[in-house]
């Protein structure tokens, strides 16, 4: 790796000590950091380079993955350094450049420099402006930009947003982060199209009958209020997240796709997503807000008395979707998304349902679940082949195997090391791109007007349930059923019996 200066806005903040301090120290341990490496985190708070470096070391103890070896963590509490900085102050930018420069000038730095804005998305602007202004951003070196979402409130905000960081960064120095695209099952998901000629084969509307892509939490806005309330379910989870899903799971890749290749087929999927007129939104979208219930036996509050939350608020908890690609290998094919706080479990997957070929000859089987392919996301990472074949018992009827595509071979990454290893290698495979994030937008913003207008209804549904009834309803519309709730069948798991079969990568 080039010699680098991270850069890191937000140093004190939660996204820092949970996720970004401890994603940095297991790469450190696995010597995925440039050899020439210095961290200057930059906050509000006064504090010494020895008290950050105490706060940082606190944060390894209670979040890092891996039991923190006193001599390792000695030598990675080095490279840290600490400045006071005011945002919206280009002279604090000025004092930060002349730091940075003198630890570059110390360690014999090329200057590098990646800036990760570990902040609110208010501050995007006037970090990128003043980077500019003071000259931190003009050196002798590559710079890049990380920022997290959300990326603009709604498609004129993003658009203006991505107008104001394009004066100071180009497109391919800006890495926004989707922290769902840096999970193991769903980079795999790019390499089983590519390695796999018979899952590939499969991979269109010949083969499938419908996907399924499902993010539950169990979790309700916590302290989150004031934020969450202004946003919902469909901002914080469907424009961003469960749409990046939907485009890595639909993309046509051929064998050795690069960044650019893979970018550029994202982009042709949302292309082709067939937009959604503001008063047809309530035929394919299903809004919903949890009650009070109970989760895993627990009682919980309805979410309008949630402490932050007002009263009479409309805000979405819950969002269910279909979708359509009209492109030649997924018309026809139905995309149901789903996604929601306070439900029964906490799952994130991604379920193919294969089209059942005894069904179309007209074969009498009795009850036959058709073949499907998982990839589970939380609690579990694996990838999953559920096939249909001769009950071993000779009474002529058919039982599923379970293969198991990428039998889990050690401890996987978490989702911020893969990230912040690609961000300074400058892989961008795995960030979204303007493209992306402009169109997911447009196809949101009908959305976002209709619910703006309670021209869709909201459901309610108690909590520790699956969300609203209507949500089951969309998918009953075809024919269809939401895979692997409790009340239809277990998970691969659990099921009966099944016969595991492992196959080597």
């Amino acid at each position: 790796m080039d010699p680098t200066t991270f850069i890191l806005f937000g140093a004190t903040g939660d996204l820092a000590k949970r996720k970004i301090y401890p994603a940095l120290y297991e790469l450190f341990l696995q010597e995925k950091l440039p050899h020439s490496f210095s961290l200057i985190g930059l906050g509000r708070t006064e504090l010494t380079d020895e008290v950050f470096q105490h706060n940082v070391e606190q944060s390894i103890h209670s979040f890092a993955r891996s039991q923190a070896d006193d001599a390792a963590l000695k030598r990675f509490l080095q490279v840290f350094r600490y400045n006071v900085l005011n945002i919206g102050n280009v002279e604090d930018y000025v004092q930060l450049l002349k730091r940075v420069e003198k630890r570059e000038e110390e360690l014999g730095l090329t200057p590098n420099r990646l800036f990760y804005l570990s902040v609110g998305p208010e501050f995007f602007e006037p970090i990128a402006e003043n980077i500019q202004a003071s000259g931190l951003g003009s050196a002798n070196g590559w710079k890049r930009l990380v920022i997290e979402k959300p990326f603009g409130h709604d498609l004129p905000s993003a658009r203006q947003l991505n107008e104001k960081l394009s004066s100071a960064f180009r497109e391919d120095e800006i890495y926004r982060i989707d922290h769902y695209l840096g999970k193991p099952m769903v980079q795999r998901l790019e390499s089983l199209h590519q390695t796999n000629p018979v899952l590939q084969a499969l991979w269109n509307n010949h083969h499938i009958a419908n996907v399924q892509i499902t993010a539950n939490e169990t979790v309700g806005v916590e302290t989150r209020a004031g934020y969450y309330d202004h946003v919902g379910a469909i901002r914080d989870m469907f424009q961003n997240h469960m749409l990046q899903l939907l485009m890595m799971t639909a993309i046509q890749l051929p064998h050795n796709s690069g960044a650019d290749r893979v970018r550029a087929k994202k982009k042709k999927v949302i292309e082709a997503l067939v937009p959604v007129q503001k008063h047809e939104v309530g035929l394919s979208i299903i809004r919903g807000q949890y009650t009070e219930g109970a989760i895993q036996g627990k009682p919980v509050p309805d979410y309008r008395s949630e402490p932050g939350i007002a009263p009479e608020s409309m805000n979405d908890t819950f969002i269910a979707a279909r979708l359509q690609i009209d492109d030649y290998f997924w018309r026809g094919v139905p995309f149901y998304i789903r996604t929601g706080k306070r439900l029964k479990e906490k799952s994130t997957r991604i379920v193919i349902e294969f089209k059942e070929p005894l069904k179309q000859t007209g074969t009498e089987q009795g009850d036959i679940a058709p073949n499907l392919l998982i990839v589970e996301m939380s609690p579990d990472e694996r990838i999953t082949l559920q096939l249909n074949t001769p009950d071993p018992q000779g009474n002529g009827k058919l039982k599923p195997i379970h293969i198991d595509l990428h039998p889990k071979d050690g401890v996987l990454p978490e989702a911020y090391e893969s990230l912040i290893c690609d961000a300074m290698q400058g892989n961008p495979t795995f960030f979204a791109h303007w493209d992306e994030v402009e169109m997911s937008w447009a196809w949101v913003q009908p959305v976002l007007e209709a619910f703006a207008d309670n021209q869709v209804p909201l459901y309610m549904y108690p909590a520790g349930s699956y969300g609203p009834a209507e949500a089951d309803a969309l998918l009953a519309q075809d024919g269809y059923h939401w895979w692997f709730d409790e009340k239809e069948t277990d998970t691969p798991a659990s099921a009966e019996a099944p016969k595991e079969v492992v196959l080597e990568h």
